[in-house]
């Protein structure tokens, strides 16, 4: 799979995709830049609304629904170990390893087609997703929205929504990779989309950055798994094509192939 190496600033991102489109070459993958970025260090911290204040989602802008297939993995169990976040039966046959930074465009760009392909499995109870969320696209290009992203989809999971408001982050990404977008306030927003999802406990989670260790743990998880671009996807231990992560029919077939159906 080809990488799309992000650089530091959004003015090499920009001519990157510019010089791409002139030759004709199509980036499939957000990557980072030399640096071996660490994450975890850039979670906002701003105290909770008290009693009197304003909301902390106050002055956001309205958010999209997720996708409605999200709906059919709304039993399916998440948990949390180390830096990786599982979804699905522990006990499934088959794995799929997700790799992803909630700002990267190519991330979306799989969520919106292959990945569609993974819902009934998962719902079915034959395959298990492990994701590993990266925010290495902050340091690229600046500001915290990755880490903010992370933090907030850690959150998910201790309130039995990951499934859904997954769904529901890649969603409202930013047109532009370069846009902070994923502030606390607009994860909030989000997080409206999902039925039951906000609360005291989430809501002060995602405004004061409560995982900020674990958005770190996951980042370190990434680099040590030798990953060099996102999406990155195995199928039971295999690199999934990089051309066929982009359509539904396509990485359906794969997983067919992997006799998973």
């Amino acid at each position: 799979m080809a990488v799309h190496k992000a650089g530091r600033r959004t003015a090499r991102v920009a001519t990157a995709v510019a010089a791409a489109a002139l030759i004709g070459v199509t980036a499939s993958a957000c990557g980072p830049g030399d640096d071996d970025p660490k994450g975890g260090d850039r979670v906002s911290e701003k105290p909770a609304a008290s009693s009197g204040e304003k909301s902390p989602d106050a002055g956001a802008p309205e958010a999209k629904a997720p996708a409605a297939a999200s709906e059919q993995l709304a039993d399916v169990p998440a948990s949390v170990k180390g830096g990786v976040i599982t979804v699905g039966d522990p006990k499934a046959k088959h794995t799929v390893k997700v790799y992803e930074d909630p700002r990267c465009p190519f991330c979306k760009k799989f969520e919106d087609g292959g990945a569609q392909a993974l819902v009934k499995p998962v719902a079915d109870g034959k395959v298990k997703v492990e994701y590993t969320i990266a925010s290495f696209l902050d340091k690229n290009l600046g500001g915290s929205g990755s880490v903010n992203a992370a933090n907030a989809l850690r959150a998910s999971v201790e309130a039995g929504k990951f499934p859904q408001f997954h769904a529901a982050v890649f969603a409202n990404q930013a047109e532009e990779e370069s846009d902070d977008a994923y502030t606390p306030a607009f994860l909030l927003k989000i997080a409206d989309k999902v039925e039951g999802l906000r609360g005291g406990a989430f809501d002060k989670a995602v405004t004061n950055g409560t995982y900020k260790k674990w958005v770190g743990e996951a980042m370190e998880s990434f680099s040590a798994d030798g990953v060099q671009g996102t999406p990155t996807v195995f199928i039971d231990g295999k690199k999934a094509d990089g051309d066929g992560l982009y359509d539904q029919a396509s990485f359906a077939k794969e997983l067919k192939a992997k006799g998973i159906s």
